[in-house]
């Protein structure tokens, strides 16, 4: 039986929070449904003090931006985007199209089409997420996508150049400094300047998760993203200091960004709450962390292997970092889940920064029936089919007709019925089902 010793702290009621902000979200979108830019420029004036002639960059800007990026800086960025699309183009060679002859004289295949346009928002009012530009950008270039927007918030009251220099440098054909819900809200209702999306992608806070379910439907997303949210499942063959920077490293995200250590030995979590408390007087980030982890951290003591893996399916964290003397077991039979990082000299950070899968991965227990976004999730697979011969198409006509009729669809069995009669010189009379 699993014991806790450390707790969380109950969920209080969230419902009155979570309406208004989906009132609030429901009243911007269709503000900038009806007024356009003139909607989106009042709120980036409220929400980001940030009133620019043009939100878009042109191409001058863009490169006097990238111009202030240290060399330096701009060589670890590069590094991270290759490995970004070593991995993105490794996963789109997975993908290919089909073309089969399932009997003969009948073709099925299936092609996989890029989405036309895609909207990638890469947050940055309270950190600037470079990192986040490679995710979406870079990972859509690799797909193919031959329209990709962008779209950043300014950080400290303008556009900041290592995130812009990012998102010029994964691909992006249009920059705007622009965020939140006018964003989201701009790129796939469209305005007079800028032109809607087909799909919007790339994580951001409440209001952005929000958006970007009201709009669901209307474009397609990647998944609904919360809080981020880190698990480390560990034993004896690792130590305190791995096990509390991995959680706390996490927590820094948010105030509400939940960490939990599932564990066999006490003394090993005993040890990481110790050292929790030592690195929570000294990490610069601390008033951050040290929030997330009083109120939504957890150390949970596990009998064996098999009750520490049912606990991590269970809970379908977001990062799963595994370090223990069987991580390739947890690998084998791991199901819910955002990414699995294994091993101690791998981490969430190499997954959230450089390593190159991708970081926009599935919270809230969503592991359980989705994973991250991908260089798949910019593809489209379509189907199509051919019947390249007469006696194919009356063979299938006749099987067709009947089917149809089965199920009172008169009309259908006639699309069936006359390819029979055409190709199979069979006269069968309107509403009856082909012979066998």
């Amino acid at each position: 039986m699993a014991k806790h010793l450390k707790s969380a702290r109950p969920a209080g009621n969230g419902a009155d929070e979570d309406a208004r902000v989906r009132h609030t979200v429901e009243t911007a979108l269709r503000d900038i449904e009806a007024r356009g830019d003139v909607a989106v420029c009042e709120m980036s004036d409220r929400f980001d003090r940030y009133t620019p002639e043009s939100y878009r960059l042109s191409g001058s800007e863009i490169e006097a931006l990238v111009s202030q990026v240290s060399e330096s800086d701009m060589d670890d960025i590069r590094f991270a985007q290759r490995q970004v699309r070593t991995f993105a183009q490794a996963q789109r060679a997975t993908m290919q199209d089909l073309r089969v002859e399932t009997m003969p004289g009948v073709i099925l295949g299936h092609r996989n089409i890029p989405v036309r346009s895609v909207g990638c928002y890469i947050p940055g009012g309270k950190f600037p997420m470079v990192a986040s530009a490679h995710m979406s950008v870079a990972t859509a270039d690799e797909a193919g996508v031959p329209r990709i927007v962008a779209a950043t918030p300014p950080f400290e009251g303008k556009p900041n150049p290592a995130v812009i220099a990012a998102i010029h440098l994964g691909g992006a054909h249009e920059i705007y400094v622009m965020g939140g819900i006018q964003a989201i809200g701009a790129m796939a209702l469209g305005t007079e300047t800028i032109d809607a999306c087909d799909m919007i992608v790339g994580p951001g806070n409440a209001y952005v998760a929000e958006a970007k379910r009201q709009l669901y439907g209307r474009v397609g997303i990647d998944l609904f993203a919360g809080p981020t949210e880190t698990m480390v499942i560990a034993d004896e063959t690792v130590d305190a200091e791995m096990c509390a920077v991995d959680l706390i490293g996490q927590a820094e995200h948010g105030y509400d960004s939940p960490a939990v250590m599932l564990t066999t030995s006490e003394t090993l979590a005993r040890q990481t709450l110790a050292e929790i408390d030592r690195l929570l007087d000294t990490l610069p980030t601390a008033g951050t962390a040290r929030v997330s982890w009083e109120d939504h951290g957890e150390i949970i003591l596990c009998q064996d292997h098999e009750e520490m893996l049912a606990l991590a399916n269970e809970i379908a964290s977001e990062h799963v970092q595994v370090m223990t003397d069987r991580n390739d077991w947890y690998l084998e039979r791991m199901h819910s889940y955002g990414a699995l990082f294994l091993g101690p000299r791998t981490n969430v950070a190499f997954g959230d920064k450089v390593i190159g899968t991708n970081h926009t991965l599935p919270t809230r227990r969503a592991g359980r029936y989705t994973g991250g976004l991908w260089v798949g999730k910019f593809l489209k697979t379509h189907s199509y089919q051919e019947v390249v011969t007469d006696e194919a198409a009356a063979l299938v006509g006749s099987y067709g007709s009947r089917l149809c009729m089965l199920e009172g669809f008169v009309g259908h069995a006639e699309q069936c019925n006359i390819r029979v009669r055409r190709y199979g010189g069979q006269n069968v009379p309107f509403g009856e089902g082909g012979s066998k």
